[in-house]
């Protein structure tokens, strides 16, 4: 039988089942050369199945709470009270009892205790369930020992602790509890320390909270603590506050709050010895733990004691270069407008493609920009494509070369490489000719059927080393200098326009009208022929009834069953045919593309037919043609009354040639690159189909969560640990809550850059100015496009837009996103479209509220609640 009760120093690895998260943490502190732990005993697992575990009163409610979801507060506050009532009326089973009394009289039974409680899913790497059960201080006798450790089983089943564990899927009737009995020190000061500081995450940094009395007054909000920060040995930064009162043991057991001496009110609670002291101990700790650390400390005497330690886990990782240098890396998600975590697979094939240095950090994808600070030439580079791209990300690195952070040596050549796949040296000027986009994209086109003509024979090993050369050929589009020249063409018209349109005629942002309905925008025209799918549906009500309920299963198929459907699938089908390999986070092979799922179109279908006219997409574009034409003829006509107005008037004349001309193909790479990758994983899922039948593998998307090399020596060798599939998976978990940095440096710290701007409206929210105008509406919250009710005059609030957004435009007022740029998706399409957009709008989703009434400033970057 399993042991019902455990001595601190006997907890091990091996007994994590038994102990729980905090009584394995403590067991191993206790091993820990120079690190002193109270002493105390695990009243462990065992006991708590042997009381709780079989108590069919307990085990009925169980069944009742697995059955509730998160939303159901009345019931889970109803259900998990009359678990708590149970519990605490079981009677500690006898063997239990004697075991705590064996151990209560090995460490004296006149002592006083703090009785803890440690779940078996609390202080993991991946999950801290800090501060979800109760604790108990100042306990003595072996009756109030045996009650606070009913209590602290009941605490499993607190309100917040079983709402905590839904949010975070974890299994009721499969999560135990532990309970930790220990001597209670009384300190003269207590408090926190983090391995790495908690603000910025720089893993140099040990952050201490300090306060006179035990922590409880700390944890619970009651006093403010000092601050210290210790970097390399050296005490960097101290706070000192004011601190009046304290909680201490009372004489009767329990706890109670004092006043703080006058004479020590201002003074520092630990003196810099001991702050020193302290923090070599918390670094002894992280490097026995492996990680970063959050602990709990006494100072008792002039002598620390370590109360708790745990992972610290909302850290975002940092990426690896392999060596010790100072590095730099910015988020290619910020620039790619898909800041969520990428599983493996997708970013092999991400890395396979890309020219730029990349390295990878919790399912994310960063560029090492540290090259390019090595001359005035590469920095002057770098700043000047963020400061274009995001205002945010240019201000974070302006902090990195104001700190000295990276020095820039005068005999290192400049990087190589920007922050993204198609950064590159300036390219010749070249001519507005059609023709030129025309012949790329023929080529590419080519290319394209090529390869998936060619694809269709290729099995086994031989598949992927196809796909790894056929890479090249996607290079080709992506990094071909006449592309790169064509795209810089058409930027540097536009922002040639606005500079000269501002200094001579005071216009602001005046190619933003200029850039409304351009031809050839692969991404805008989707929009428009997605409006034309819905003119095929509209006239058949039948139709229209079914897209509300349909699902998944059966369709576009079933739609041949009603008048009209013949033509619906038709229309449905020729749109996947040319734009089915979007999705949501395009740039992640692994995702569900809408020809996988062609229900996903449905909402946006509906919304078109709810909120739009018949051949409303011919006279969107048709009206954004217009106003282009308009503002093109209203510029040259005031230009011409200038000095010099002719030569002014001509010279504004070729650059929107230029800008109308090539500015719709800045979208077709990445719609070549998408296009190619869904080619790729259709190829991919036939051979996991194999994997599957073979036993490899236990489905079929177990392959995303392998690299491009670990799959293909899987289909060459049809073996693989599972286990890696599982811990990725868990790991991918853990990354989608995770919030990726702009910038983060090698030692952690996460750079955030400011809007330096003191020209905003009182209470706006400061963005950056993507696409002239100013929209009001009722703000729509939305952060996945499959659940967009969107009606027209909506303004869209969301964390990002990539391409497959674009439908939903058609339909919008105005755009509110919380990352972009000024060349990126979003932008380029709410230009096409005339939507005032703001983009970069730090927390969005969080600040404005669904149903708000906003104002959107597109022209000067601004957003306010109204």
């Amino acid at each position: 039988m399993q042991a019902l009760v455990l001595d601190l120093r006997e907890a091990d690895k091996t007994h994590l089942a038994l102990v729980g998260g905090k009584g394995l943490s403590l067991g191993e502190l206790s091993g820990m050369d120079g690190v002193r732990v109270p002493d105390g005993f695990i009243v462990t697992t065992e006991a708590y199945r042997q009381a709780v575990g079989r108590n069919e009163t307990v085990r009925k409610l169980l069944e009742r709470l697995s059955k509730l979801n998160v939303d159901d507060r009345e019931q889970i506050g109803a259900v998990s009270g009359s678990i708590r009532q149970a519990i605490l009326a079981i009677e500690m089973p006898s063997d239990a009892a004697d075991a705590v009394a064996d151990h209560l009289s090995r460490h004296g039974e006149n002592q006083a205790y703090a009785v803890r409680s440690s779940a078996t899913a609390e202080d993991l790497p991946h999950a801290s369930f800090a501060g979800q059960q109760d604790s108990y201080l100042n306990i003595s006798g072996l009756s109030g020992i045996l009650e606070h450790v009913r209590r602290c089983w009941a605490s499993l089943f607190t309100d917040r602790a079983v709402i905590y564990r839904m949010r975070n899927g974890f299994d009721h009737r499969r999560v135990q509890i532990a309970v930790v009995v220990q001597k209670m020190v009384f300190p003269d000061a207590s408090g926190v320390m983090f391995t790495a500081d908690p603000v910025t995450s720089n893993r140099k940094v040990v952050s201490i909270d300090a306060v006179y009395g035990l922590g409880e007054a700390l944890v619970s909000g009651m006093v403010s603590a000092d601050g210290y920060k210790v970097r390399d040995g050296e005490i960097v930064e101290k706070r000192i506050e004011v601190k009046t009162s304290a909680v201490h043991g009372g004489t009767e057991g329990g706890t109670e709050t004092k006043p703080v001496d006058p004479g020590l009110q201002h003074a520092q609670v630990l003196t810099d010895e001991q702050i020193l002291r302290l923090a070599r101990i918390g670094r002894r700790i992280e490097a026995g733990f492996g990680r970063p650390q959050d602990i709990e400390w006494c100072l008792v005497r002039d002598e620390f004691f370590i109360v708790q330690s745990r992972s610290v886990t909302t850290l975002f990782p940092i990426p690896d270069s392999g060596d010790q240098e100072n590095r730099v890396y910015v988020s290619v998600g910020h620039q790619q407008m898909m800041t969520d975590p990428i599983r493996p697979l997708g970013l092999s094939f991400y890395l396979m493609t890309t020219r730029a240095p990349m390295r990878t950090a919790g399912g994310r994808l960063f560029v090492d920009v540290t090259a390019m600070f090595a001359s005035p030439e590469g920095r002057e580079r770098l700043l000047l494509n963020m400061g274009q791209h995001d205002p945010l990300m240019k201000d974070a690195l302006m902090t990195v070369i104001e700190r000295g952070f990276v020095p820039s040596p005068p005999d290192r050549n400049p990087g190589q490489g920007g922050p993204g796949p198609q950064s590159a040296a300036p390219q010749p000027p070249i001519e507005p000719d059609p023709a030129v986009v025309d012949e790329l994209i023929r080529r590419s086109q080519a290319s394209i059927e090529a390869c998936r003509q060619a694809i269709r024979t290729k099995t086994g090993t031989e598949l992927f080393d196809f796909i790894r050369d056929d890479i090249r050929a996607l290079q080709e589009t992506l990094f071909n200098p006449q592309c790169l020249a064509v795209i810089n063409a058409a930027m540097n018209a536009s922002l040639w326009i606005n500079e000269k349109m501002a200094e001579w005629l005071g216009e602001r942002n005046a190619a933003d009208t200029l850039a409304q309905s351009v031809p050839g925008n692969v991404t805008s025209e989707m929009g428009l022929k997605l409006l034309e799918v819905a003119d095929v549906i509209r006239p058949y009500p039948e139709i229209v009834e079914y897209l509300q309920h349909a699902g998944d299963d059966g369709f576009p198929e079933e739609l041949e069953q009603f008048e009209g459907g013949k033509e619906a699938r038709e229309a449905i089908e020729a749109f996947l045919a040319n734009y089915g390999m979007r999705c949501v986070g395009e740039i992640d092979i692994t995702r569900t593309r809408w020809s996988e799922k062609p229900a996903a179109l449905i909402p946006m279908i509906l919304s078109n037919i709810r909120n739009h006219e018949p051949n409303a997409g011919r006279r969107k574009f048709e009206q954004g043609l217009k106003e282009a034409q308009d503002k093109e003829r209203e510029l040259l006509r005031r230009l011409a009354a200038l000095p010099d107005g002719e030569r002014k008037a001509a010279e504004t004349r070729r650059k929107i040639d230029v800008l109308r001309k090539l500015s719709g193909f800045r979208e077709y790479p990445k719609y070549a690159m998408v296009t190619r990758y869904f080619i790729y994983k259709q190829a991919l899922l036939r051979e996991a189909g194999q994997l599957l039948r073979d036993g490899v593998i236990g489905e079929t998307e177990d392959i995303y969560y392998l690299t491009f090399d670990e799959l293909r020596e899987a289909v060459r060798t049809k073996v693989l640990d599972r286990r890696i599939v599982s811990e990725r998976k868990e790991a991918y978990r853990n990354y989608e809550k995770m919030t990726p940095p702009r910038v983060i440096t090698s030692e952690g710290e996460i750079i955030t850059g400011k809007y330096r701007r003191d020209d905003l409206p009182a209470d706006a929210i400061a963005g950056l100015p993507v696409s002239s105008g100013i929209a009001e509406g009722r703000a729509r919250v939305i952060l996945n496009i499959e659940e967009a009710d969107l009606e027209e005059g909506d303004i869209l609030v969301t964390a990002f837009t990539d391409p497959s957004w674009t439908p939903v435009f058609v339909t919008i007022k105005g755009l509110v996103t919380e990352v972009g740029g000024l060349m990126t998706h979003g932008a380029v399409i709410a230009r096409e479209y005339g939507l005032p957009a703001v983009v970069g709008v730090v927390d969005a989703t969080r600040r404005i509220k669904d149903g708000d009434r906003i104002r959107v400033n597109g022209t000067e970057g601004y957003v306010e609640i109204l």
